[in-house]
């Protein structure tokens, strides 16, 4: 389905978007559109950018290693419907001149809820109790089984104090959880809210009874949640993951959850999604989810838009707000 018009960019847009972002696409570009929400694979896609300047992606989009050496020469821009780009080479894109952009901000509220979702869903049982109710099995219930986790007044840890972090501990707050947190540098006073800075990640570990991964996927973070971090929380503690599943180490987490040694685990991500790892569906201590941080209708809408607005500032010569290359 394209959308034309004399002298407008071509966009390549690679899946179904809201429909007010498809309108407001439709109306700058000559936007090639996926109205049936077809999954396209890897060669498809690189087929059908033959014939466009700019691309529409989306972290549903597996790519590879191989994908952007393979762009044809007319494309100058990808906009990526996701703060994450660890689906795209940033170092491929500047070797290709190509810019690429993505979408922070605007889902920062949507993710710190379903971080919040994880972490009182991983400790009071939130898919057990269902899981119950649904097989009627209510009657099993005693005074002693099945029980839950405490979150009021328990330590949380955060990996990553950037926007999404910092709207956790927020939200954490209102629950009296005492906030400790890990990142690269100290973020201002103002906006860590009182939580205790730990400059090395070893040192944050023994402080969190709820550890919430909220950075994103680097060279340095890839695996960095493995045996023996999992080692330092303490007994009982839980971990969340809204960030990327490739953070977590996953034999080293399912080893720790099926020990003991970790009371739950609440995940939104996984390496690989959405081919989890299948010893994830064994456990019961686990709370899952399939990838819905940013899944409200006004958050993607916004995402679409942010998209639209970096494209639009692309092709108008200026540097989109959003741009993750150096040009």
């Amino acid at each position: 389905m394209a959308a034309t018009g004399p002298g407008k960019p071509r966009i390549l847009v690679t899946r179904k978007m809201m429909p007010d972002v498809e309108r407001r696409i439709a109306a700058l570009f000559d936007a090639t559109l996926n109205p049936d929400d077809r999954q396209m694979g890897r060669d498809e896609i690189l087929d059908k950018a033959a014939h466009h300047d700019g691309l529409l992606l989306t972290s549903f989009d597996k790519l590879g290693p191989e994908f952007i050496p393979a762009l044809a020469s007319s494309i100058r821009i990808i906009a990526t419907h996701s703060v994450g780009h660890d689906h795209l080479s940033i170092p491929q894109a500047e070797a290709r001149g190509i810019a690429v952009t993505n979408t922070p901000g605007v889902l920062t509220n949507a993710t710190a809820d379903i971080s919040l979702l994880l972490i009182l869903g991983s400790a009071r049982g939130a898919s057990w109790g269902d899981r119950m109710v649904r097989e009627n099995r209510w009657g099993e219930t005693t005074l002693l089984t099945p029980m839950g986790h405490d979150v009021t007044g328990r330590r949380l840890g955060i990996l990553g104090m950037g926007r999404i972090g910092q709207a956790v501990a927020a939200r954490a707050r209102a629950f009296g959880m005492a906030i400790h947190y890990h990142s690269r540098r100290p973020v201002a006073a103002e906006d860590a809210q009182g939580a205790v800075y730990h400059a090395r990640f070893e040192d944050l570990l023994p402080k969190c009874d709820f550890l919430s991964i909220n950075c994103a996927s680097t060279p340095e973070t890839r695996g960095m949640v493995n045996a023996a971090a999992l080692a330092l929380l303490p007994f009982g503690a839980i971990v969340v993951n809204t960030a990327r599943g490739d953070i977590v180490d996953d034999g080293a987490l399912i080893a720790a959850l099926a020990s003991g040694h970790l009371a739950a685990a609440g995940l939104d991500v996984f390496k690989g999604e959405p081919s989890i790892d299948p010893r994830y569906r064994a456990l019961d201590n686990v709370f899952m989810l399939p990838h819905i941080g940013s899944a409200t209708p006004a958050t993607r809408s916004a995402m679409g838009h942010k998209c639209i607005d970096n494209l639009v500032q692309f092709f108008s010569g200026e540097r989109p707000t959003d741009l993750l290359t150096a040009k």
